[in-house]
C-alpha cells in the first residue's frame, strides 16, 4: 500500500512536470507567433566590416560593423547584438578626437530592433541616447545621458532605429529597381519619427582596397541622423545577396567624407559580386 501511494506521488510529479514544460513551450511559441517573420539571407552573426574613412586626401577615421558571433537574448528572444563603431586615426586625434558608437539589438526572426544606444564621443563633446521599443505596445522610452527621458507612442509597427534600418534595408529584394525607385522605411531617432524614403540610384563597379565589386547605390532620405545634410548619403552595397556596403559618400558642409571598405570576415554566404572571384 505505501510503496503504491509512493508510486502514485511520483506519477503526480512527473504529469505535473510535463504540463508545466508543455505551458513553457505553448508560452513560448505564443510569444514568438506574436511578431512578424522577415526573411534574411544578407547578414548573420560573427560579420565584421572594417573601413577607411578619407577627407580629401587625408585618412581621418576608421570604422568598423560588426555582428556578435552568437545570439544576444532580449525579451527571451534572440537578437543580433550590432555595434557601429568610428574612431579617429590617432594621428588626427590632436585635431579633432572622435569615439563613436552606434549599437542596436535586432530581433533574428522579425528583423527589427528592441534597442537603440549612441555614445557620442568627440573632442570635448559627449553625448548619450537610449531607445527601448516596446514592440507589444507599439511604445518608445528614451533615455538622454543615462537619465529617463520621454515615452513616445509608435505611428506603426516595426518601426527601425538609425542602424537596424540599414541592415534591413540590406534584407530587401533590389534586384528589379530602376533608377528612382523609393521604397519607405519608418525609424525613430532622438524624439520624433520619421518616414525614410530609401531612393534606388543605379549601379556602379567600385574597387576599393577590399577589392573590385559590383555594386548598386542607395541613397537614404534621413530626416535626422548623422550630418545636417542627411539627405546627401550614398551607400554602395555588393550587388548579391549579401549586400555589404563597399563604399560610403556623405557630403558636409565643406566637401565629403568617403568610407571604402578594407576588410570583411564572417559573411552569410559568397560575395558574387566580387570582379575576378
Amino acid at each position: 500500500m505505501i510503496q503504491r501511494m509512493k508510486i502514485n506521488k511520483r506519477t503526480n510529479y512527473y504529469m505535473r512536470s510535463i504540463k508545466i514544460a508543455l505551458l513553457l513551450a505553448v508560452i513560448n511559441i505564443c510569444g514568438y507567433a506574436q511578431f512578424r517573420t522577415h526573411q534574411n539571407n544578407a547578414f548573420s552573426y560573427g560579420e565584421r566590416l572594417s573601413f577607411e574613412v578619407s577627407y580629401g586626401f587625408i585618412t581621418a577615421a576608421e570604422a568598423f560593423m560588426t555582428v556578435s558571433p552568437s545570439p544576444f537574448m532580449y525579451n527571451n528572444r534572440e537578437t543580433y547584438e550590432v555595434n557601429f563603431d568610428v574612431n579617429s586615426r590617432s594621428s588626427f586625434d590632436k585635431i579633432y578626437k572622435v569615439r563613436d558608437n552606434y549599437k542596436t539589438f535586432i530581433d533574428v526572426q522579425g528583423i527589427f530592433p528592441w534597442r537603440f544606444e549612441q555614445h557620442i564621443r568627440e573632442s570635448d563633446f559627449k553625448h548619450d541616447f537610449e531607445a527601448t521599443f516596446i514592440q507589444e505596445s507599439l511604445k518608445v522610452y528614451t533615455k538622454v545621458n543615462y537619465v529617463e527621458d520621454k515615452s513616445h507612442i509608435s505611428p506603426s509597427e516595426y518601426v527601425q532605429d538609425l542602424i537596424s534600418s540599414f541592415y534591413y534595408a540590406r534584407t530587401l529584394d533590389w534586384k528589379g529597381k530602376k533608377d528612382g525607385d523609393v521604397v519607405t522605411v519608418n525609424y525613430f531617432y532622438k524624439d520624433n519619427f520619421y518616414p525614410l524614403d530609401i531612393r534606388f540610384e543605379g549601379r556602379e563597379t567600385v574597387d576599393v582596397s577590399a577589392g573590385e565589386f559590383k555594386t548598386f547605390i542607395l541613397r537614404p532620405m534621413l530626416k535626422e541622423g548623422f550630418t545636417n545634410k542627411t539627405s546627401d548619403i550614398y551607400i554602395y552595397l555588393s550587388d548579391d545577396e549579401r549586400k555589404i556596403p563597399v563604399k560610403v559618400k556623405m557630403k558636409i558642409v565643406i566637401g565629403a567624407l568617403v568610407a571604402e571598405l578594407t576588410q570583411y570576415t564572417g559573411l552569410n554566404g559568397p560575395l558574387d559580386s566580387k570582379v575576378g572571384d
